[in-house]
């Protein structure tokens, strides 16, 4: 009797390894659902009424954001700026003595915390759209501005309301 089966060893290249690997936990994370990681809260979680104060000078509520200027040395000089992740927002200071202050929610894909400033420029590096300092769309994706926030200035303390 011949054995028709013969037996071949070899390995996938690497990068195909790496591609099945990070498939297959992407499959077990989806089979899980985004209910699973909502469970996982606590008391201590911040509520839509709740103030937050996240040290380094800033305080977000519902209705505001505050920012002292002595803590945040970044917005300290013209093109200075923050992402403050809790309050889904980018601030800038945008002459030396004004600030803009936009949502961090990129209008293409809702991208929120992945952002770089170059050149007056907020650039969202998921899909790389484009906005002015004012929130206007200079390269797509996205076709629509970012929502701006008033700012204003309280003696060191800047203020953006919601």
């Amino acid at each position: 009797m011949k054995d028709h089966e013969k037996m071949k060893g070899g390995m996938l290249p690497k990068g195909r390894r790496v591609f099945l690997q990070k498939m297959g936990a992407l499959a077990v994370m989806s089979s899980f659902g985004m209910s699973f990681f909502a469970s996982c809260s606590s008391e201590e979680d911040m509520g839509p009424d709740q103030d937050q104060n996240l040290g380094n000078g800033i305080n977000v509520t519902a209705e505001k954001v505050t920012i002292d200027l002595e803590k945040q040395n970044q917005l300290k000089s013209a093109g200075g700026w923050i992402l403050v992740l809790e309050a889904r927002m980018l601030v800038v200071n945008v002459d030396g003595n004004s600030f803009s202050a936009l949502t961090s929610v990129c209008t293409h894909s809702g991208c929120d915390r992945n952002w770089a400033l170059n050149q007056n420029q907020f650039i969202c590096s998921c899909h790389g759209s484009r906005f002015d300092l004012q929130g206007n769309v200079l390269n797509g994706p996205a076709t629509r501005p970012l929502s701006t926030f008033a700012t204003k200035i309280e003696g060191n303390v800047l203020v953006v309301t919601r």
